[in-house]
């Protein structure tokens, strides 16, 4: 019994430390992760530290090789521009189905996405990257779940584990720009409250200008809207 409580643990170490050096950029999109450096840093066996590869492969963070090991995920431009985009629309169907036709989003649901805003702003307080990137993350989820609708649901988590690197880059560019995590969580606080008025119309123009991958030109392309510079991009930030 000891010994697989043990060998818990070692997983769960091994996820979080792991989880924080990708989301902190520490660990860069692809690069590789060697089992005997793993090993030997985290001072564990390679079955603990499998187990945690495995589970970083099930939230998107990392990726396995067919014979090429195991390396943190890299998206293409045209992925990352289309997983985007994709969200953008499923949240804005989301809103539709939640506030649309004088709908009133499900109380214990509004209830959530608001523990999910407080969370925000306490981690922009303590400055963690993994916190800040997590909190984020269960927004998102929290704003979608407000719709009700299961397979909506279903659809967006596996899309939002393989942005949540992605998501987590911008945010820390945000701040080596020298803004404030803080104005996340005010944008995420105007959000929510948008919703929680039941304006739709608020709701939907708060979400457009949101600015999730403002700072992802490197990743998205000389092209890409997203590299236009912030200050010539009225309403625009990065959240």
């Amino acid at each position: 019994m000891g010994g697989g409580l043990e060998a818990i643990s070692l997983v769960e170490l091994a996820v979080r430390q792991l989880r924080s050096e990708i989301l902190s950029g520490a660990l860069a999109p692809g690069e590789r992760l060697v089992e005997e450096q793993l090993t030997r840093r985290f001072g564990t066996s390679r079955a603990p530290l499998r187990e945690a590869l495995r589970l970083l492969g099930q939230q998107g963070l990392v990726e396995h090789l067919p014979r090429r090991g195991v390396r943190v995920v890299e998206l293409s431009a045209r992925d990352i521009d289309e997983l985007f985009s994709l969200r953008d629309n499923l949240e804005q169907f989301a809103l539709q189905c939640a506030l649309g036709d004088s709908s009133v989003p499900d109380p214990a649901a509004l209830a959530t996405l608001h523990d999910t805003v407080v969370w925000i702003e306490e981690a922009s307080v303590s400055g963690v990257a993994a916190d800040h990137a997590a909190a984020h993350r269960e927004f998102h989820l929290a704003l979608v779940a407000l719709a009700g609708h299961h397979h909506l649901l279903r659809v967006y988590e596996p899309l939002l584990l393989q942005l949540q690197l992605y998501m987590a880059t911008n945010m820390r560019r945000e701040a080596e720009h020298h803004r404030s995590p803080r104005e996340g969580a005010v944008r995420h606080r105007r959000l929510y409250e948008a919703i929680a008025c039941g304006d739709l119309a608020a709701a939907r123009y708060e979400l457009d200008h949101h600015g999730a991958r403002v700072y992802l030109g490197s990743e998205l392309g000389p092209d890409e809207p997203s590299t236009i510079p912030l200050s010539t991009r009225p309403g625009t930030t990065a959240g």
